[in-house]
């Protein structure tokens, strides 16, 4: 996507002409996009045409970039204050009445912290939105302060930071960086992001590279080390500011944000598991973050921020938990819904689902919905996943819980149990993973499968074949899916929950025994997992846990750790308790 449909308009500005494009309405609020380097305006066309629907969308090439004219000569041609001179003159000319919603990646972020620090934009700025640049104000005091208090951990953020930092000091090296990027390094460039940030080149980079990387040097060596060695000590904050910080980013740590609301009291916090490029590779999440930011500061009303301990982490992300109905299904929903995610709850039970979702908003979630669908169901499931996909967008976070339980002895077991137990505890994860998945990868922008598994997919039971079997199978469909999925960024979780006090002892059936044995048995069961009382909130932690640190096998209950570890370090033993009979 480019941004050949905006219209264009040169601005000047101390001695050089910018290059501005704008989409979108103009009597809307006004969104300016700020690139880094060693890009252009159009790094921002994937986010740009997704908000010109709402919005009134300015991008400019920084001078010395793209089509905008360089300064002459360029040394001191690139100081903040000039940037600042430059953005000053482009909020005038596309909004001369209003205040304007900054955002900014790489060096558009770091000089748009300057704009949103100085007296003299005060009442020019609505909001900021930054990303993988931090104020060189800010960044000078975070090295100061762990300088003047070199503990270990203070060090190992210093040098943890420091390795990330090589490419800075090689910008302020004289000619070489040039030579490079007018010969090899220019020419590589574009493969060199498709192979490290899977980023698609199509219109992206511009021919200029190389012109814009050799000008945009100087915005290194005009204000690094001068703002590093004396910074600001008056630079706070005079607007909202919103925080995307990409969890995998390999030029910044995130510990450089660490304190950060001494600058910016009014700080949001997101995080995103992508790399630095995240306007080329994550334009939808970070398209919808900025709508309800600005939205938000634009009624005055900001939105109440989600409490949960992974809120910066799923904070608008779209997740879907199928079983959501009751038991670890509907507190996995909560538990997303309270990180401030859009949560679907979907069950074969429309009244749970529905109340699952009435709940989840209670409890935090921005929007939640419920949808009737047994998981089973080939069909009903294509059409769940296209109307998901239609009226609310790629699901984020899929969660594959339906399940049901079987326990009888293998020849107890009829070949009717073993398809009514398979269509829904492993058919019900496949197609979850096929339709989901694929949405997922045809957009491009990552997600995460979490599978539902069980202690019983590597502790046998011979009371359990059919469930052991079907979760044993989910575990291998998630280790492999996984596999394949990994150059894609989408993460596959399987979870391995163990003994956990829900409903499913109340509907499990028992072969080979009659209903009345059976219900003696379902009460039995009921009894024993009460008593063992582990909250399936607990579970519901552990899967969040898992989503945000990319966990591949979670065993969660103590008895789950246990044999786990058994199954790989003393599978006889497991072997002689899978003989012992089941105390029902």
């Amino acid at each position: 996507m480019t941004l050949d449909g905006a219209r264009e308009r040169r601005v000047r500005t101390g001695g050089i002409e910018l290059c501005v494009a704008e989409s979108g309405n103009p009597a809307n609020p006004t969104v300016i996009l700020l690139h880094g380097f060693p890009d252009t305006k159009e790094v921002w066309s994937e986010v740009a045409a997704r908000l010109a629907g709402r919005f009134h969308v300015v991008v400019y090439d920084v001078r010395g970039h793209g089509r905008s004219t360089a300064p002459r000569p360029l040394r001191g041609g690139f100081t903040l204050e000039k940037l600042t001179d430059d953005f000053l003159a482009v909020a005038d000319a596309v909004s001369p009445d209003r205040p304007v919603h900054l955002v900014g990646h790489d060096w558009g972020s770091v000089q748009s912290w300057e704009f949103v620090t100085v007296a003299r934009t005060e009442g020019r700025i609505a909001s900021f939105t930054s990303m993988s640049g931090p104020s060189l104000d800010h960044l000078g005091h975070w090295i100061k302060q762990r300088m003047r208090r070199p503990t270990p951990r203070a060090l190992a953020q210093l040098l943890g930071q420091a390795g990330k930092s090589w490419y800075v000091y090689a910008m302020h090296t004289p000619v070489l960086p040039e030579l490079a990027w007018r010969g090899p390094l220019g020419k590589r460039w574009p493969k060199m992001l498709t192979r490290l940030e899977q980023v698609s080149t199509d219109s992206y980079p511009t021919a200029s590279l190389s012109s814009d990387a050799v000008n945009g040097l100087w915005l290194y060596r005009d204000n690094v080390r001068s703002r590093l060695n004396r910074p600001r000590t008056d630079a706070y904050a005079h607007t909202p500011v919103q925080l995307i910080t990409p969890l995998q980013d390999v030029f910044l740590s995130e510990r450089l944000c660490d304190g950060l609301e001494r600058w910016a009291p009014r700080l949001t916090r997101r995080t995103l598991p992508a790399r630095h490029w995240v306007p080329r590779t994550r334009p939808d999440q970070l398209a919808a973050w900025i709508d309800e930011f600005v939205t938000a500061n634009e009624s005055g009303r900001l939105p109440k921020k989600a409490t949960g301990a992974y809120a910066e982490r799923f904070s608008g992300r779209l997740v879907l938990v199928t079983g959501a109905g009751s038991g670890i299904g509907r507190a996995t929903a909560f538990a997303f819904a309270e990180a401030g995610a859009r949560v679907v709850a979907v069950d074969r039970d429309a009244e749970g689902a529905a109340r699952t979702a009435e709940l989840a908003r209670l409890v935090g979630a921005p929007e939640a919905w419920a949808e009737t669908v047994d998981v089973s169901d080939e069909q009903a499931m294509e059409k769940l996943a296209e109307k998901v996909a239609t009226e609310y967008g790629v699901v984020d976070v899929l969660v594959n819980n339906a399940g049901i339980g079987l326990s009888g002895s293998f020849f107890d077991t009829t070949p009717e149990d073993w398809k009514k137990v398979l269509d829904v505890n492993l058919w019900g994860v496949i197609h979850g993973c096929r339709l989901f998945g694929k949405q997922m990868t045809e957009r491009g922008q990552g997600g995460h499968i979490v599978n539902i598994a069980s202690a019983a997919a590597y502790q046998p039971s011979k009371a359990l074949p059919a469930y052991s079997t079907s979760k044993a199978a989910v575990l291998m469909l998630s280790e492999c899916l996984r596999a394949e999925l990994a150059n894609q960024g989408i993460g596959v979780s399987a979870i391995c929950p163990g003994f956990v006090n829900t409903n499913i002892t109340t509907t499990a059936r028992f072969t080979g025994v009659d209903a009345e044995e059976q219900a003696r048995r379902q009460k039995r069961t009921a009894r024993l997992y009460g008593l063992r009382n582990y909250p399936p909130e607990k579970v519901a932690s552990a899967i969040l846990r898992a989503v945000a640190r990319d966990e591949a096998v979670v065993p969660v209950t103590p008895e789950a750790r246990g044999t786990h570890l058994m199954s790989r370090f003393m599978p006889g033993a497991l072997r002689a308790l899978a003989r012992v009979d089941p105390p029902l």
